[in-house]
């Protein structure tokens, strides 16, 4: 199953492949041997570059079948059930599928026989008994449907396979439903439906909790699963706290300095960190780096200390970062060689302290060298890690004010992600940021549908209450103005509004920025009592709260007294040119929107 956090994805982890349940899992039952299966130690893909990022121990995502293609329709396969009431059948049918997988002969073959092995069991089932052969037969099948890329008709599949166990019936029973559920959330990331996919997790570690108890080790695992799955969703305070209930479970079950510790302070380090929690976050990495010096993992240290050169160069200890990054590339090199993926990501690293330090021709020679490294990476290396090294060298260039070249590394990102699944997130990420320098280059339409494009993905995998989606919303708003289509700004600033006052409040300068351009468009409409409304609304929280010491109170001031004014006055006067009323810093927020994306992840 899919491990969901937002980081680069090991080199040395081994690829994906089709994982089938197996009838001997113990995953969760009391007192056994923890499911392979169930928790198998392999790394998870690249939604999205988030502030730091660091290895996770996740469950495998099934992956697609290359030769299948998206072009070709799969043919329906036709059952023939005369002969499939022998209760002898499932069995051996399950069996067929499963040996083909593990023979290599592919999944088209394997798809027939576990179709069949489950038709085969649900007519030799005994009426008001559940089976669990059936509700096994339907998660090969689920399995084997993903794996050739057909994953809405996975879905279908393994929603029908947990309503089969009856968990009040034992572990058994539990069991399957825990899988069930668990493979039905990875087939929703898979789909970039982050949302639905939670939710599956969650009940999966309900029936978890239920049948081993609260403090379980193997509970603790599914919480970080789940944990994993809040950070890709930016619901960093529900991560945090499955984080931090991972810990003290570990902590009771663990021996000191235990690699499972180590990973948990590093989920939570990249947690802090996204809150702007730096100190904290230091601290966790800095706790786990000494458990992997412990265990003698030297890669795994060295990635840590990327990690924290990346929070030194956050708190402007930009020495300390230099320290941290030569480090960590001392080791890369010698263990995977010059030109390996890692070594790019720490010259990506550098350019970014280098120009911040103003050290703008080191800066370039590190963003050279890099792209370098991708232009022929090395056997092994995955389109993600390729396509996040290219989104994170292209802020750089943005930097230098070089934006069609940042455009272009954007692009070439986009292209390697687009047929990956559980990739939407990622592409959307990117989408926006092209979005915002076509915007600042006054390439309204290209904008639009940028931001059109990226807000249709996020609206599909469930982030569209996020504080990130807000501020899209209000950046799609502004290239709505500029194209002059008011009425369709006034709904984006109006959704922005409601999503930012909820999740960032409402004396957030990200809200205060979409109140002020609501204002804007309302009066641009005609609607100068709501206009009125909202702008006396934000000077009083700017005299009550904020202090009128902010240069924006005095011109919100005066846009009201203008606004009352013409209020008092004939209401057929027309209404004033956005171009004078929308909000005189809408360039600074796109700057601050930027930022925040640039912190968010979108260096994938």
């Amino acid at each position: 199953m899919p491990g969901l956090v937002s980081v680069k994805t090991p080199p040395e982890a081994p690829p994906l492949r089709i994982t089938v349940p197996d009838e001997n899992h113990q995953q969760i039952r009391p007192n056994s041997e923890r499911s392979e299966t169930l928790n198998p130690k392999t790394a998870s893909p690249v939604p999205r570059r988030p502030p730091s990022p660091s290895p996770s121990t996740s469950r495998a995502k099934p992956s697609p079948d290359r030769s299948s293609g998206k072009k070709k329709s799969p043919e329906k396969v036709v059952i023939d059930e005369s002969s499939l009431d022998n209760p002898d059948l499932g069995p051996f049918l399950l069996k067929l599928a499963r040996d083909t997988i593990a023979s290599g002969d592919g999944p088209s073959k394997a798809l027939d026989y576990a179709l069949r092995a489950a038709k085969s069991f649900e007519l030799c089932a005994v009426e008001g008994e559940p089976s669990l052969d059936l509700a096994m037969s339907l998660h090969v099948l689920g399995a084997i449907y993903c794996s050739l890329g057909r994953f809405e008709e996975a879905i279908p599949v393994l929603e029908r396979a947990i309503k089969v166990p009856d968990v009040s019936r034992g572990a058994d029973h539990a069991l399957a439903a825990f899988s069930g559920y668990m493979q039905l959330g990875d087939t929703h990331s898979m789909l970039g439906q982050l949302d639905r996919s939670i939710e599956c997790y969650k009940q999966g570690l309900k029936i978890q909790m239920e049948t081993l108890g609260d403090a379980d080790p193997r509970v603790a695992e599914t919480c970080r699963y789940l944990a994993e799955a809040h950070v890709q969703a930016m619901q960093f305070d529900d991560a945090e706290n499955l984080c931090k209930k991972t810990l003290e479970i570990h902590h009771v079950h663990s021996p000191p300095a235990s690699l499972e510790e180590a990973a948990d302070r590093r989920l939570m380090a990249l947690i802090c960190e996204a809150k702007g929690e730096y100190e904290s976050a230091l601290e966790h990495l800095v706790l786990a780096s000494m458990s992997m010096i412990a265990n003698g993992q030297e890669n795994e240290v060295a990635a840590i200390d990327v990690n924290i050169g990346n929070i030194y160069m956050s708190l402007s200890r930009f020495d300390e970062a230099v320290f941290s990054y030569q480090k960590a590339l001392t080791v890369f090199k010698s263990s995977k060689g010059d030109n390996h993926p890692s070594v790019a990501c720490v010259f990506a690293r550098l350019a970014d302290l280098y120009y911040k330090t103003g050290k703008l021709r080191e800066s370039r020679s590190y963003c050279e060298n890099a792209l370098r490294i991708y232009a022929k990476p090395v056997p092994g290396t995955t389109a993600e890690e390729i396509a996040s090294g290219m989104t994170e060298i292209s802020a750089i260039y943005e930097s230098f004010n070089e934006p069609e070249e940042a455009l272009k590394l954007l692009q070439k990102a986009m292209k390697l992600l687009e047929d990956k699944p559980g990739q939407q997130s990622t592409i959307a990420g990117i989408e926006a940021r092209m979005g915002v320098m076509f915007y600042m280059a006054g390439r309204y339409e290209e904008a639009w549908s940028s931001f059109e494009s990226a807000v249709s993905k996020l609206r599909a995998s469930g982030e569209r209450k996020s504080a990130f989606f807000g501020v899209l919303l209000n950046q799609m708003g502004l290239a709505c103005v500029q194209l002059f289509k008011i009425d369709e700004a006034a709904e984006l600033f109006e959704e922005a509004r409601q999503i930012l006052e909820q999740e960032s409040g409402p004396c957030h300068q990200d809200t205060l920025g979409v109140y002020s351009n609501l204002a804007a468009t309302y009066d641009a409409m005609g609607r100068v009592d709501d206009a009125i409304e909202i702008l006396e609304f934000v000077l009083k929280l700017r005299e009550e709260k904020l202090g009128t010491a902010n240069p924006d109170f005095d011109d919100e001031k005066k846009r009201l007294a203008d606004l009352l004014k013409e209020a008092g006055r004939s209401r057929n006067k027309k209404a004033k040119s956005l171009e004078n009323l929308i909000d005189p810093n809408s360039k600074t927020m796109k700057k601050e929107a930027s930022k925040k994306w640039s912190a968010f992840g979108f260096r994938s």
